[in-house]
């Protein structure tokens, strides 16, 4: 990171990269993030190297489904499928996904989803917008599998408050793993495990808070340079000051199974 560049260098880098997919590389030196313990891709690989039809729902860009099945090779699933409705990551994730031969079919995040009933023995997603609990149990074949990792409550609201103010309760503690558990259960699916952890996240630059609000839409709703100038400014300055902004994640593993 080049400390001599002024606030608009750095902005205007910022504004300036795709945010297509979840390819977080962009932001080495720039911003860290504390990974789960339970390392995600690597164990939703082993995953599928056990399952024989197998569904990533919500794939983004299809990065950490391809790292999976990279994983997983060579004993992966006969028929993998994914679905994303962001089109420009749903393109991205054909032709990232397309030579493994995952089919990647475009599908709105609250449609239902375009797959038949017990089509598939392992659902995966990792941080799905709002899970589909009836859809997942639909989809899922008696004795399968849903594993996933979920954004938790308060996720990086730091950051969120630093732009918004304070937060109400009932928007802070959406996503809890409790509220999880009971949707899942709601549906007919069986918790065989539920992990949460709160990780360290650092911000060296403005550069990196403008490309992670630009990329994670939802963080602050309708997020523009323009519109939060003053605010970026300051914690620019405030950066330059006293260091790395510092914000937390939250992040919950799920492992629920539908019964026999």
């Amino acid at each position: 990171m080049d400390n001599s560049r002024t606030f608009d260098d750095l902005v205007a880098e910022g504004a300036a990269v795709p945010t297509e997919g979840w390819d977080f590389s962009w932001f080495e030196g720039r911003a860290t993030e504390a990974r789960p313990s339970w390392g995600y891709a690597r164990s939703a690989g082993h995953r599928l190297a056990r399952a024989t039809a197998a569904l990533d729902i919500q794939t983004g860009g299809g990065e950490v489904l391809d790292f999976a099945l990279g994983t997983a090779a060579p004993a992966r699933p006969v028929l993998v499928a994914a679905t994303e409705g962001w089109p420009p990551n749903a393109a991205k994730a054909t032709a990232l996904l397309r030579p493994r031969g995952v089919v990647v079919v475009a599908a709105p995040e609250d449609a239902s989803l375009p797959f038949a009933d017990e089509a598939f023995d392992l659902v995966l997603s990792r941080h799905p917008v709002c899970p589909q609990w009836e859809e997942i149990a639909r989809v899922l074949r008696p004795g399968g599998t849903y594993f996933a990792q979920h954004v938790g409550p308060s996720s990086v609201f730091e950051l969120v408050e630093y732009f918004l103010g304070p937060q109400p309760d009932g928007v802070r503690s959406g996503r809890h793993p409790d509220r999880e558990r009971a949707g899942a259960e709601a549906a007919g699916l069986e918790i065989v495990d539920l992990r949460a952890e709160r990780l360290r996240m650092e911000f060296h630059d403005i550069a990196a808070v403008v490309h992670f609000l630009r990329k994670v839409v939802w963080m602050v709703p309708g997020f523009t340079v323009e519109a939060y100038e003053p605010r970026l400014r300051a914690l620019h300055e405030r950066i330059e000051a006293e260091g790395p902004f510092v914000a937390h994640s939250t992040r919950h593993l799920l492992d629920a199974r539908k019964p026999e």
